[in-house]
């Protein structure tokens, strides 16, 4: 029997239709198949290559398939003997035009290449940093702060008008711990302090302590300023007084061996006690307010803060930490009951700079 190659290109035909294929003087018919590759029958010899396998390429999504190129007609492979006759030739794969895409889907594909070169581009190309905005943890003394800081000692309270130490938390919000009637003068004088040097011309926000002085204070600050008290955050552990430990319930005047300490280092605490109260060190009290700087500067950026203290010790330490003055030396930033100050980083107040010239401290509360 003679070799026969039949090869039949399946393209214009609806689905369905019959294919006439004269086979050694036989006629078959053959239904139509939405194939998306060439039909081909071609018999194996020796020294011919093996038919080409069906190829699903076409079965892609059609952005992802190889662009159609021209139908070329390719011989086979020279073999022994006389030449080839015509239809001994392979032919390239061609779709039905039934399953090649429109001319316009064409240019929608050529646009996803793009887009998804342009996607993938930054694991080829090298990253550009980016100018960095996000403020770290709070480091003291700060290169520069974000916000403007008055702060204020709450008024005398019904305890310090006793002339009694009451540092223990668990009383922080009893009624007994509020401000005295002078108290509440000197909260009044701290209210028009703050008009009077504008610091809630703009917007301002409160942040007392939730010992009840601290807390009556902000609220006649917030009336005498026009603030709302939404504007009042309280506090609930970071501004406690500085724990006072076995000096609990003893006179003021007693608290000037605690002072006499911390001239001396700032991690000496207090002798301890067993009701509960703490006994800090000013490094203690300096751990606190500085993650209360930490809160406040990623909270708030180019706002105005007033905090407010029970006592004098937080806000001492606190600025003693923002200027860089000495730890051991924060007893000579002492607040009066009612007293007011704005915080400026670059300096220390005149009427407040200690005798000693040798009070700088880089490192705070590491200071030599």
């Amino acid at each position: 029997e003679k070799d026969l190659i039949c090869s039949v290109i399946i393209r214009a035909l609806p689905i369905g239709a019959p294919c006439a294929v004269k086979l050694g003087g036989k006629t078959a018919m053959k239904a139509q198949q939405a194939l998306p590759t060439l039909v081909t029958t071609t018999p194996t010899k020796v020294g011919r290559r093996p038919p080409p396998k069906p190829s699903l390429a076409n079965n892609a999504h059609p952005c992802l398939r190889i662009p159609h190129r021209t139908a070329r007609r390719i011989p086979a492979p020279a073999a022994s003997g006389p030449p080839p006759s015509p239809a001994a030739v392979e032919t390239v794969p061609w779709p039905s035009p039934a399953l090649r895409p429109p001319l316009g889907h064409h240019r929608s594909c050529r646009r996803r290449r793009i887009l998804l070169l342009y996607l993938a581009s930054p694991l080829v190309l090298p990253a550009v940093p980016l100018p960095a905005r996000a403020r770290g943890l709070f480091r003291m003394p700060p290169v520069r702060l974000a916000n403007r800081y008055f702060l204020v000692r709450a008024g005398e309270s019904e305890y310090e008008r006793e002339g009694v130490v009451n540092t223990n938390p668990v009383a922080k919000t009893s009624v007994d711990s509020g401000l005295s009637e002078q108290g509440k003068r000197q909260a009044v004088r701290s209210a028009r302090e703050l008009e009077r040097m504008g610091a809630c011309d703009g917007t301002c926000w409160i942040w007392p302590s939730i010992t009840q002085r601290s807390y009556q204070a902000a609220e006649i600050i917030a009336a005498l300023n026009g603030v709302d008290r939404s504007r009042i955050v309280p506090e609930y552990s970071f501004l406690d007084a500085r724990g006072l430990g076995a000096y609990e319930g003893r006179s003021l005047d007693s608290v000037s061996e605690v002072y006499s300490s911390d001239t001396i280092s700032p991690n000496i605490k207090p002798p301890p006690i067993d009701d509960g109260t703490p006994n800090e060190s000013v490094a203690d009290v300096f751990v606190r307010v500085t993650q209360l700087m930490s809160i406040v500067e990623t909270q708030y950026s180019g706002d105005t803060v007033i905090i407010v203290s029970p006592d004098s010790d937080n806000l001492s330490i606190l600025q003693a930490g923002l200027v860089g003055l000495d730890l051991r030396r924060h007893r000579d930033l002492f607040f009066n009951p009612g007293e007011v100050r704005f915080v400026d980083p670059k300096s220390i107040p005149v009427y407040k700079q200690p005798p000693s010239a040798v009070y700088k401290c880089t490192n705070p509360p590491s200071c030599t």
